[in-house]
């Protein structure tokens, strides 16, 4: 008897359903765009369409290859059984439980991206992995975004529809032999296959796809999540341990170019300076009126009147920045100037790395250390940061709960931490207790998602065109309130603050959205004794200037590491730079000239200020400026692999 149609049927309806996921993805993939427009609106005439779809068929077949290969290995295995029907019911609920899981990743990132400006990778679970909030938020984003969970739905709905099964059991008269060669063929070239696609395709098959080769596809690094999807960041994110350590120059020719480790004047004297650094949560350039002067022909005014007024009285620089997009990679930057490259530092494996942060250089001259964080104790790994770069103690909404001055879960704000308010006022009634000098920091938390306020000022500060607005107010108010608690305490006019942003969030100017625009946070310096400048410098300022800017202040007179600048240097606005890392692509910025670098190619190059939203690449790029980023890339990662991220003592 010849073999028919329908006994070929795993096969064929095993390739229907692969191309079916496909398309399920492809569809996935305008949702993302749609949901995520302003951030790519402004870039969207100069994408080529094929380039996008060519990227996203090669990305999307690489996670469906993953994804799916326990379905495909049940449909092509060459057994007699896979053509009974239960067989075949087993095969389909592995493939739509498989792909819906994709769906709703990738729907879910459609929001979550808006928030990090890429694509979600595996160390997200690391990241959010000790809260116990997750539930409350998922469900607060269920309500908000129920469109997309209807879209979710019929996405599913059409692929259990669509779904290409086999139906009917293998005639008894069916010739065995043949029915093996078949089937064993199918199997054996299947493998391949898989793998090729898997790896991203037939070309370059020296190394497989990665995250980085996305931005061939693209202008600007952010776009690079229209042709990635989720599942596959993820995948190819699991278990990432090790960086490549590059060999751009030689040891000699590297310390020439850069070198991490600063050498203060060993004359320098201890000023015994209180230094209190407030991270203030997504506390973006773009909500702060006195960065914004020109913004809107002249008329905007921003969200933060009292960060505009304190602005008045401070040190601040032409251009900030923050290092990373991430409230993990924050806190590294700010206290340890330690920027993010690849990966947060804390979730690399290199996090055990001996280091020493602010606190840490500081506890050798003296200095009682502190540090605040209104969340649960070990939520974001904060605590266990803290200690890494030396604070002597942390206090967390445990700390908080105890204390009988405040109000305890009462001012819980149901999700994440205590209200910034109050917090902020323990925080400043704690540091009235630490005997000085001190060195303190404090990290927000209510100026975030779920974007809620308390509510006795929910009518002081209504919604506005964000819902990140009215908490931007809210915590500006609690600033305010806590510098005037702060200063009547006999400790104020000895301290220097420094106030900055973990990293930036929602936007509404296309400015903040170009990719440098997306890292642009404050950085500026209060000095209640007016012994420090004040004013708004030249120059580049950015976290990981905080650290051997605060060592300066200070007095500290020992040679120390850091990846960023003594701002308070009289060759600061000269040499002053910012590196940040997002998408695969190093960003380097210095005297108006931003170069983006894949690690392997000089990719584009900008004048910011011809061209502020990164339209129009120039054609070529200063070499001292690719010289400079490389050399910080292979200082970084030589110190990281090798443990070397403080100075030796031998």
């Amino acid at each position: 008897m010849k073999l028919t149609y329908k006994h070929h049927a795993p096969l064929v309806a095993a390739i229907l359903n692969i191309v079916l996921a496909y398309v399920i993805y492809m569809l996935c993939r305008v949702v993302y765009v749609c949901e995520n427009w302003s951030l790519f609106a402004q870039g969207w005439d100069n994408l080529s369409l094929w380039n996008l779809l060519r990227g996203g068929v090669r990305y999307d077949g690489s996670a469906i290859a993953y994804t799916n290969t326990l379905y495909v290995l049940l449909m092509l295995l060459p057994v007699m059984a896979k053509e009974h029907r239960w067989w075949q019911t087993m095969c389909k609920w592995i493939y739509i439980t498989i792909n819906s899981l994709a769906i709703i990743s990738n729907l879910s990132d459609a929001v979550y991206s808006q928030f990090t400006g890429r694509r979600t990778t595996s160390t997200f679970f690391s990241e959010f992995g000790n809260e116990n909030n997750i539930a409350s938020i998922i469900a607060t984003e269920l309500l908000n975004h129920w469109y997309l969970v209807l879209i979710g739905a019929v996405l599913i709905t059409l692929m259990w529809l669509l779904y290409a099964k086999p139906s009917g059991d293998l005639p008894a008269d069916t010739p065995r032999r043949r029915y093996r060669i078949t089937q064993w063929t199918a199997f054996i070239l299947s493998m391949p296959l898989s793998v090729i696609a898997m790896r991203g395709g037939i070309i370059n098959t020296y190394r497989p796809v990665s995250l980085t080769d996305a931005n061939q596809y693209v202008n600007q690094p952010n776009e690079a999540a229209i042709v990635l999807n989720t599942p596959f960041s993820v995948i190819r994110t699991i278990g990432k341990t090790s960086f490549e350590v590059p060999q751009f120059f030689d040891q000699n020719e590297l310390e020439t170019i850069y070198t991490p480790i600063h050498q203060p004047d060993s004359n320098t004297v201890p000023t015994g300076r209180n230094i209190v650094v407030i991270i203030v949560e997504s506390f973006g350039r773009e909500y702060i009126g006195f960065y914004n002067r020109t913004l809107d022909g002249g008329k905007y005014k921003g969200y933060t009147p009292f960060t505009d007024s304190l602005l008045n009285l401070s040190l601040t620089w032409q251009e900030t920045f923050a290092n990373g997009r991430t409230s993990i990679d924050g806190m590294p930057a700010v206290l340890a100037s330690i920027p993010t490259f690849v990966e947060p530092f804390f979730f690399t494996p290199y996090s055990l790395d001996r280091i020493c942060g602010l606190p840490g250089h500081l506890k050798q001259m003296g200095y009682q250390s502190a540090f605040f964080h209104g969340a649960d104790n070990g939520s974001m790994g904060f605590q266990s940061a803290a200690r890494a770069m030396g604070f002597d103690d942390y206090y967390g909404r445990n700390e908080y709960d105890a204390d009988p001055r405040f109000g305890g879960e009462s001012d819980f704000d149901g999700t994440w931490a205590i209200w910034d308010e109050p917090f902020l006022q323990f925080f400043a009634t704690k540091m009235g207790e630490m005997r000085e000098p001190f060195v303190t920091a404090v990290f927000t938390a209510s100026s975030h998602h779920p974007f809620v306020i308390p509510e006795q000022y929910r009518d002081i500060y209504p919604e506005e065109e964000l819902v990140m607005h009215k908490c931007i107010r809210y915590t500006d108010n609690a600033l305010r309130q806590f510098f005037k608690t702060a200063s009547q305490q006999p400790w104020f006019n000895n301290t220097v603050f420094v106030i900055t942003s973990d990293h930036t969030n929602m936007s509404n100017h296309d400015y903040y959205r170009s990719p440098i625009g997306l890292f642009r946070g404050p950085v500026f310096i209060y000095d209640p004794s007016g012994q420090l400048p004040r004013g708004v410098r030249p120059g580049i300022a950015q976290q990981t200037d905080i650290m051997p800017t605060m060592l300066s202040i200070a007095g500290y007179n020992k040679p120390y590491i850091a990846f960023g600048n003594n701002l308070l240097d009289s060759t600061a606005a000269d040499s002053s730079w910012t590196v940040n890392y997002s998408g695969g692509i190093y960003q380097y910025l210095q005297n108006d000239t931003i170069i983006l670098f894949d690690g392997n190619e000089l990719r584009a190059t900008y004048c910011l200020s011809s061209d502020p939203l990164m339209h129009h690449p120039l054609n070529s790029a200063p070499n001292s400026h690719l010289r400079k980023l490389k050399a910080i890339i292979q200082q970084y990662m030589t110190r990281m692999v090798n443990d070397k991220l403080v100075i030796s003592e031998d």
